[in-house]
């Protein structure tokens, strides 16, 4: 036999798992609600978490809240990446493996997304640990706002390393088709936070009150959770793709970065649309305005893990389809994941726009606050199903394998909401005209992602 057929026998006797056999042939909605619905209300818990904490941190005042909102963007982008550009890019990877049939390959997967994950972990702490303020300064920092969000800061990147690997081995499980345990893991965390959090801000009896870096302490101590439910999952044989000590190859390296590589800057490029525009208002508005828009923005932000809980079942779905050479199917998947996200996430913006008062009161009554924040959402707002829509198709592309189209948009995107929003800024002095450059700039991303997977960009000049 030639070496090719060598290599290929054993791949074709490999059987087909259960749970993947149904990522191939169930019915696409069907499956893909049944995934995705545990995901999006633990994923919506998880962000409903980051709120409370935001709300307990407002009591501490206009400074502490502007903090917050200011360490949250570097913040965002470190989970976004760990969990879904990296993360996707590991889920992409093992799915793509397990529909084709290469159960070795899935294994090996497991341990250099450990080592990738491991290592940006380490990264991303000593960038903002070592260089953190300079960050803050230059995205409008002052004062008290600038003391406290470098206290939070220090304390929520120094135990990053636990988000990382916790993110990586849910990936993992996600690749799979196993969304129930990444969801337990999370609960768990959320679970442990919800209490820890006023007690280490606030204090009580023998506790001591922390302040905003209790916040942090809080964080670290539910990621740290999630993390140790995670290892368990994984290392006790509940994963399909098993940790294997094996030889380090480029080529598991490569399938990973291929995709997590290319998200992730996508990821630094939506965050950095944030902290330019975060910029922007504090040059406009002050402290006041940053909080208002901060809290607003964060209602946006809630928007990435309630898409996530739909994105992480159409990278595997789309990518246990690709790899099966089911394209048909793959693209069906995406466009169907598309629709529900625009719909959940618009009629989400639409609500806002209409009560915005409703959502910003819950984190205080300052007048600027209120004022700017209501301006935000009442403008951008009923754009956001365009932003869902594209989010979607961003975590479909990662399941193929193809994130051009992804990453022209989110560049597009980013120049019309900053150049954009400078330009309206220099020439109004009106905030409104800022949101109204982000609200365009999300329209774009979305209409121009759909109509380019639409029309079969993942797949131009493959046989």
């Amino acid at each position: 036999m030639s070496a090719a057929a060598l290599d290929a026998a054993p791949t074709a006797s490999v059987a087909v798992n259960p749970r993947t056999r149904l990522l191939l042939n169930g019915p696409i909605l069907t499956t893909l609600l049944r995934l995705a619905w545990p995901n999006m209300l633990v994923m919506l818990a998880q962000a409903s978490v980051g709120l409370i904490e935001t709300w307990w941190v407002s009591h501490l005042g206009p400074d502490a809240l502007a903090g917050i909102a200011i360490v949250f963007p570097g913040y965002m982008m470190m989970t976004m990446i760990s969990a879904g550009a990296m993360g996707g890019g590991i889920a992409s990877a093992i799915a793509r493996a397990l529909g084709g049939r290469r159960q070795a390959d899935a294994d090996a997967l497991v341990l250099h997304a450990l080592i990738i994950n491991g290592l940006l972990g380490l990264g991303f702490a000593a960038l903002f640990i070592g260089f953190g303020r300079s960050i803050y300064v230059a995205m409008g920092g002052e004062g008290a706002a600038l003391e406290a969000a470098v206290r939070y800061s220090d304390v929520v990147f120094a135990g990053g390393l636990l988000l990382w690997i916790g993110n990586a081995l849910a990936s993992v499980l996600r690749g799979g088709g196993n969304m129930a345990l990444p969801s337990a893991a999370v609960i768990a965390g959320v679970a442990l936070l919800v209490p820890l959090s006023p007690l280490l801000i606030y204090g009580w009896g023998p506790v001591p009150a922390f302040g905003i870096a209790g916040a942090g302490y809080a964080v670290i101590a539910g990621t740290a959770l999630t993390a140790v439910v995670l290892a368990w999952a994984v290392l006790s044989g509940r994963s399909i793709a098993r940790l294997r000590l094996s030889k380090l190859r480029w080529r598991m390296f490569a399938d990973i970065l291929g995709v997590g590589a290319v998200a992730s800057i996508n990821t630094l490029q939506t965050t950095l649309t944030v902290a330019l525009t975060t910029a922007l208002v504090a040059t406009a508005s002050g402290t006041e305005g940053v909080a208002g828009y901060g809290v607003g923005s964060r209602l946006e932000y809630l928007l990435v893990p309630l898409v996530f809980g739909l994105g992480s079942p159409l990278v595997a779905l789309v990518g246990t389809n690709v790899g099966a050479g089911q394209r048909a199917r793959a693209l069906r998947v995406a466009m169907l994941g598309g629709a529900l996200a625009f719909g959940i996430c618009e009629a989400i913006g639409v609500a806002a726009a209409i009560w915005p008062e409703a959502w910003l009161r819950l984190f205080g009554n300052d007048p600027t606050m209120l004022r700017v924040g209501a301006d935000y959402l009442r403008r951008v707002g009923p754009t956001y199903g365009f932003f869902g829509l594209g989010l979607a198709l961003y975590f479909a592309s990662q399941g193929a394998g193809r994130l051009f189209w992804p990453l022209l948009t989110s560049v597009l995107r980013m120049l019309i909401a900053v150049l954009g929003g400078w330009f309206a800024l220099r020439l109004t002095g009106s905030l409104s005209w800022v949101f109204v450059a982000l609200a365009a700039a999300m329209v774009v991303y979305g209409v121009t992602l759909a109509l380019a997977i639409g029309r079969g960009a993942w797949f131009k000049g493959q046989s």
